[in-house]
């Protein structure tokens, strides 16, 4: 255990919130707010991957808890700053305190359920604020396996196992089953999950671990040579089923089915959109040849021969613009230069046949300083667009006078 300025009263009692304390020591922070040392304390500092409790201390508000090791545990507060020896009466948040509680014993218990099934032990743990993250040496993951696990740990909750605090020395501790091994000296503390887990830790632990309430599992994912899994216990499984039993019941009734049959519903809608999608493309091309028919017949020719094709578009993507620029483009002697908009600016697309004169790169770059953009691509096709579509207009009559001049 750790010989420290502060007696830690929760590594005794998780479930104590109201205690009396002295003040020992008092800290002006650079942050604004006061460090109060006591000497007893029943608040959770930061550390092992649990955030800290917060509370009351002497009608002041305990924002974190930072831990100092022998120089005890420093409670950073908003408020009157108590004096040095005086006695003051503290009390810890229970819903932050009980979630931390559901969250760091369903890690004990999920952690366990991967070393009985997989032989797979936990290499950190993080506690956020609508999640927790353990890191696992699971080599091979998969959807059935994690599920595996979940269903154990949650038959442990169910069955409503004792959990025990208890302490011992180095020596004892090395004759003990634990799955994992402490980094700390001297005496240690151990969390004994009734027939099921001994592991060494300084967190806030449920009683009993029907506490915890069920555990589940969000999401995987393969990090860092590692398994990363995503889990949730207690209060948080209900407000996360909450979200997303609405989110999947506004999704339904976009559809007009069944919540569980959102799923079949989405697949046929993508199918469907594909379906269209090709369809579309497909009428695309034969509008864009007609398009093309009538951009020959306005184009404006030059004094060698070679046609001019100047043309604003409403809202055209870059892709319909190409394929009207690849249409116009197979007559010999031809340059296009076409452009569209819409409310996010301006796109440009200019191009020319194989023998018609021009670099139409260096004309996409000019055009595009005038729209405070930028563009770019070969000297036969180049395409770009900016921000300033007042000035689309004078970009393409620019870039068709320089053409001409060339």
């Amino acid at each position: 255990m750790i010989m420290s300025k502060t007696e830690r009263l929760y590594y005794k009692d998780s479930h104590l919130l109201a205690f009396e304390a002295r003040v020992i020591d008092v800290t002006e922070r650079v942050s604004g707010w006061t460090g109060v040392t006591l000497d007893r304390t029943a608040f959770y500092p930061t550390g092992g991957g649990q955030p800290s409790d917060t509370g009351m201390l002497a009608g002041s508000r305990v924002v974190e808890c930072l831990d100092r090791e022998d120089e005890g545990i420093l409670h950073l507060i908003q408020g009157r700053t108590p004096r040095v020896g005086e006695t003051v009466r503290c009390h810890v948040d229970w819903p932050r305190r009980q979630d931390h509680i559901q969250q760091h014993t369903g890690q004990h218990i999920l952690s366990q359920a991967l070393i009985r099934l997989f032989q797979a032990e936990t290499r950190s743990f993080r506690m956020m604020n609508e999640s927790s993250e353990i890191d696992v040496a699971l080599d091979d993951p998969t959807d059935e396996r994690i599920d595996q696990a979940v269903e154990l740990a949650n038959r442990i909750i169910w069955e409503d196992r004792a959990v025990h605090v208890r302490e011992a020395t180095q020596e004892e501790a090395a004759a003990l089953p634990l799955h994992k091994d402490s980094a700390r000296e001297g005496e240690l503390r151990l969390i004994e999950i009734e027939d099921y887990d001994l592991s060494p830790c300084g967190g806030t632990h449920a009683a009993r671990t029907g506490e915890v309430g069920i555990i589940c599992v969000r999401s995987w994912e393969r990090a860092k040579g590692l398994t990363r899994i995503e889990f949730l216990a207690g209060g948080r499984v209900l407000a996360d089923y909450a979200r997303a039993n609405r989110a999947a019941r506004k999704t339904a009734s976009l559809f007009s089915v069944g919540r569980d049959e959102t799923t079949e519903a989405a697949t046929r809608l993508i199918e469907e959109n594909k379906s269209l999608q090709r369809r579309l493309r497909s009428l695309e091309e034969i509008a864009s040849r007609v398009e093309a028919r009538e951009l020959l017949e306005r184009a404006e020719a030059l004094g060698d021969g070679t046609r001019i094709i100047k043309h604003i578009f409403d809202d055209r993507s870059p892709d319909a613009l190409r394929q009207i620029a690849h249409s116009v483009t197979q007559e010999p002697l031809t340059v296009a230069l076409l452009a569209s908009t819409d409310a996010d600016g301006a796109r440009l697309v200019f191009a020319r046949s194989e023998d018609a004169p021009g670099n139409m790169n260096e004309l996409m770059r000019q055009a595009c300083q005038l729209l405070d953009g930028r563009g770019g691509g070969r000297p036969e096709m180049a395409q770009g667009g900016g921000r300033n579509s007042e000035k689309l207009s004078e970009a393409i009559e620019a870039a068709a006078q320089n053409l001409s001049t060339s």
